[in-house]
């Protein structure tokens, strides 16, 4: 594992809530997540194992196809204390531009706030679309990859795919404006799960983390349960976003590449292995009823 604590340091720039340091090892850039023990112990929010499930959730959608941030898993020392970190490689530069949802809805519309609620998101997407002030060459498929993504988050059980941790990628160059790379993913797969409450978890318990996992996007004002909104097929282009990712999604190549993780115990990883699992034989569920099978 890549020792981060011999990299070097540069401010901090980067939003978010988890501690996090601003990196350069081998003249890469990295974003560096660290665990947050303090929170787990005020009982608020933890990211303890945040480092865990950026990795994984990241690499996941990368197994399946998407273009997504490099992330690597290595260690630092501070204070002593060798602690478990994820180096998520910034893949912005001079010629390349991350503008997260948030801030492409106010120059969509200025006059309007929006926060998670998907019949606001999907109006913001097309009228970005039909911007023609900005001087941008706007991919299409805005909206499709949009769909693609909730599906994978729905795989890994990401809750918080807020409009601040996806966007359009802008070539600087070119004008381009493309969905970016998938990033941050540190909410996904339940971190704020001990291996001691893992091991505790019965099969009923943990199908019911499976089922009972929310976004944040909403619906009505009211959180989206994935799973339900997936198998309620009502959405037909939720759907063409099964029928487009599920036939990439390949368990077994997901599980290889879990078992092969260092540092992480054996109870994490047939846990990760057994919820993505289930979350899959839903979703294919799904599909072959799309697809009367």
């Amino acid at each position: 594992m890549i020792d981060f604590s011999k990299a070097i340091e540069e401010l901090n720039s980067y939003r978010g809530s988890e501690k996090k340091k601003t990196l350069i090892y081998d003249n890469i850039k990295y974003l560096v997540k660290f665990p947050d023990p303090i929170r787990e112990k005020n009982k608020n929010i933890s990211y303890i194992n945040n480092a865990f499930s950026e990795y994984v959730g990241s690499n996941i959608f990368k197994i399946i196809g998407f273009e997504t941030q490099n992330t690597v898993l290595g260690k630092y020392i501070y204070n002593g204390k060798e602690k478990i970190v994820c180096a998520c490689e910034d893949f912005t530069d001079g010629n390349h531009v991350l503008y997260e949802f948030e801030n492409l809805a106010l120059s969509a519309n200025p006059d309007k706030k929006i926060q998670t609620e998907l019949s606001d998101i999907m109006e913001v997407i097309e009228e970005i679309k039909k911007l023609t002030q900005i001087n941008l060459i706007i991919s299409d498929d805005i909206k499709e990859k949009f769909w693609d993504m909730f599906v994978i988050d729905c795989l890994i059980g990401n809750t918080d795919r807020h409009n601040g941790n996806w966007g359009l990628l802008v070539n600087a160059r070119s004008n381009g404006a493309k969905f970016s790379p998938i990033y941050d993913c540190g909410s996904c797969l339940n971190p704020m799960l001990e291996d001691e409450q893992i091991e505790k978890l019965s099969d009923v318990e943990l199908k019911n983390l499976v089922i009972n996992c929310y976004s944040c996007i909403k619906e009505n004002g009211k959180k989206i349960n994935y799973i339900a909104y997936i198998k309620s097929i009502k959405n037909k282009e939720c759907n063409n976003a099964v029928n487009r990712v599920f036939k990439k999604i390949n368990i077994d190549e997901i599980n290889i590449f879990i078992d092969k993780i260092p540092c992480m115990s054996i109870i994490r990883k047939e846990f990760y292995k057994k919820i993505i699992y289930y979350r899959y034989e839903i979703l294919k569920d799904v599909y072959n009823k799309l697809n009367n099978i």
